[in-house]
């Protein structure tokens, strides 16, 4: 999900719910403790150099039960961070600590903002030798696979 898409979601909303994709929800007295730029400039394991850049929102359990951040706030952060930084419409991943933190991708659902797990990849599968996955129903006691 892109900044403007979530900007443009936030004025239809009653509150700001984040749910995790197992379905539990981040408590509702979370704060937005930053809104920042990420970039990333890497080689990956081919040689190949890479550059990426996200949206970052870092969600915190507060143990503040007093407040709840109301849709018109989080806009007001994103709007004052994108004048400050000069964020550009880019994918938003959100930061929150379960066990430990993790990097989620950002949806929608209709109610509420999705955190989307990440998986890790190969970006160089040719040039490190790994090889190509076979179909699903390919499995090796199938007597399927080549």
């Amino acid at each position: 999900m892109k900044l403007s898409e979530v900007k443009n979601v936030l004025p239809h909303l009653d509150q700001v719910t984040f749910q995790l994709e197992s379905g539990a929800y981040v408590p509702e007295h979370f704060h937005v403790t930053e809104v920042g730029m990420v970039t990333r400039h890497f080689v990956d394991c081919g040689g190949t150099i890479r550059s990426e850049k996200a949206v970052n929102f870092q969600l915190w359990d507060a143990n503040d039960y007093a407040h709840r951040l109301k849709p018109g706030k989080l806009l007001n952060i994103i709007n004052l961070s994108k004048e400050k930084l000069g964020l550009g419409d880019f994918e938003v991943e959100v930061e929150y600590q379960a066990d430990t933190i993790g990097r989620y991708r950002l949806a929608f659902n209709g109610h509420n903002f999705v955190l989307q797990n990440m998986a890790t990849a190969c970006l160089a599968q040719d040039a490190c030798g790994v090889p190509a996955q076979k179909a699903a129903c390919c499995t090796p006691d199938s007597g399927t696979c080549n």
